[in-house]
């Protein structure tokens, strides 16, 4: 090893960074025409690289044709396995840091040998090779259905996922080796990529189904309070490309001896997180649950369907206040629906709650109220059915067994409305926002906002304004009525002079915002 002392520790920086760098990318060269290293100076020396290239400046050889090209013969060439998995490791990271080099990597015609890679029963190539593939579906000009349609990159991808499933259902598959939790992860990563950019090969990943739906409901939920942080969210992703609605499918998704497995799982996974996570992260993290669960409920049978519509619509106990305010699942969606930094989670709960409501707009206004309803219709292009856009439209609920009637614009019971006990204006209090509204108005005009008449200086200069005397008193008693009237038609002419003076009042307001 003392050959590589020369090359100098991985802790070097500046020009001696970049001089041992080359030094290494050279010997290794040179190597592969010679052999002249051993496999510890050889496994050592990529070790070396490896750290090198964590940091890309002055690191340079390592990110060029001809150090990837070098690196890519000891990945796929290699028989042993250990030098094949660090000149894996460092081309990972080559291709993380520098997106040029992904092309670069294309360009060498290495993906057919990376598919071959994949089909390895081995946990660290399974995790390396899938990352690479993975990180070459971004920004270059690899040819996925090539590698579905002649090099069984789908094939592999579901024998990993089977695999992985069959090491959780035995006891000795219980392990805490953290790389089978990693090797899954970016199995499933390199599954939603796959089937993103490969949308028209999608009936080859359909095996994969069933092996999805094993690992949501036999992996335990995490104890972080974070549900979809590890491999929950990577599962969901992979599930939410893939065609849902094929017979094989179905079959797996909603088993006859229990129907309801998958849903309750991913409803238990929604509960949690909207308990958990919040505004952006909602967006990112939740909306691909939603989506999910809202493809599921339009290809299960009736049975499921309804039992998602149970969990997911408004309860008889959420309209006995207005929808949202309550702290239930179905409550906490609707106060997200229109949550301004998630607008992505927005559109997926208000066209999942569509979808629960039979793409009926009457029935979708029954579901979630007038107020939720009426934007996403709106922005749909859908008609809103006679009767059911005023506060004048009735609705029933049918839940509890029997009919009640239901305000169509909160989706609260008409019978546990409460209203605050507001006293009805004054005359004078009246006023007084009429006076406010006129200089509002008038300060609108001048800053050209609005370009209409003012409302309450038309109705001034129309007589629909009553100026009442300063002695005027509300009363019931008709005889005092009488006598009122009586006594403003005798001073007609002085409320005439008095409905001057508010005039000039009102204008002399409108001067003072000059």
């Amino acid at each position: 090893m003392s050959q590589f002392a020369q090359f100098g520790s991985p802790g070097l920086t500046g020009p001696a960074k970049l001089k041992a760098v080359t030094a290494l990318v050279d010997k290794l060269t040179t190597d592969l025409k010679t052999s002249n290293l051993s496999s510890k100076e050889r496994d050592r020396a990529l070790e070396e690289l490896k750290v090198f290239g964590r940091e890309p400046q002055n690191a340079d050889p390592i990110f060029t044709k001809q150090g990837i090209e070098t690196l890519t013969k000891y990945a796929f060439d290699s028989k042993s396995s250990t030098t094949s998995q660090n000149a894996l490791r460092v081309i990972c990271n080559a291709l993380l840091l520098k997106p040029e080099v992904r092309q670069i990597f294309v360009d060498l015609g290495c993906e057919p040998k990376a598919c071959e890679k994949l089909k390895n029963d081995n946990r660290d190539d399974e995790f390396l090779i899938s990352r690479i593939i993975f990180l070459t579906t971004y920004g270059t000009s690899v040819d996925i259905p090539k590698l579905i349609e002649k090099h069984g990159l789908a094939e592999s991808i579901v024998e990993n996922l089977s695999r992985h499933v069959a090491r959780s259902s035995s006891s000795a598959g219980k392990t805490t080796d953290p790389m089978e939790g990693m090797a899954l992860i970016e199995t499933l990563k390199l599954l939603f990529n796959v089937t993103r950019f490969a949308a028209s090969h999608l009936d080859s990943f359909a095996p994969a189904i069933p092996h999805l739906v094993t690992l949501v409901i036999t992996q335990e939920m995490p104890s972080t309070g974070r549900p979809l942080d590890g491999q929950f969210s990577q599962l969901v992703n992979a599930l939410m490309n893939l065609k849902l609605d094929m017979e094989t499918a179905k079959s797996a998704l909603f088993p006859s001896d229990k129907p309801t497995i998958l849903v309750d799982r991913l409803l238990q996974l929604l509960d949690a997180s909207m308990k958990s996570y919040k505004d952006q992260e909602l967006e990112q993290v939740v909306t691909p649950l939603i989506c999910v669960i809202s493809s599921l409920h339009e290809h299960a049978p009736e049975g499921v369907r309804a039992h998602i519509r149970s969990k997911l619509l408004p309860t008889e106990e959420d309209r006995k206040t207005v929808l949202g305010k309550s702290e239930t699942l179905p409550s906490k969606l609707l106060r997200n629906w229109t949550n301004p930094v998630a607008p992505e989670f927005c559109k997926a709960i208000s066209h999942l709650f569509f979808d629960m409501s039979d793409k009926d707009a009457g029935k979708f206004i029954e579901n979630v109220g007038y107020g939720f309803a009426s934007g996403f219709l709106f922005q749909n292009n859908i008609a809103i059915p006679e009767g059911y856009s005023g506060e004048a439209a009735t609705a029933g609920s049918s839940m509890g067994g029997k009919m009640r009637d239901v305000n169509p614009i909160t989706g609260q019971f008409r019978d546990e409305e409460k209203f605050p006990d507001i006293p009805e204006m004054t005359d004078e209090e009246k006023e007084r926002e009429a006076e406010r509204l006129f200089v509002l108005f008038e300060r609108l005009k001048q800053n050209g906002i609005i370009s209409v008449e003012n409302p309450v200086a038309q109705a001034y200069r129309e007589g629909r304004f009553e100026e009442l005397p300063d002695d005027y008193e509300d009363s019931d008693d008709d005889d005092d009525g009488k006598k009122k009237g009586k006594e403003q038609e005798k001073s007609k002419g002085k409320e005439t002079s008095k409905k001057e003076d508010k005039k000039d009042d009102l204008d002399e307001l409108v001067e003072d915002l000059d």
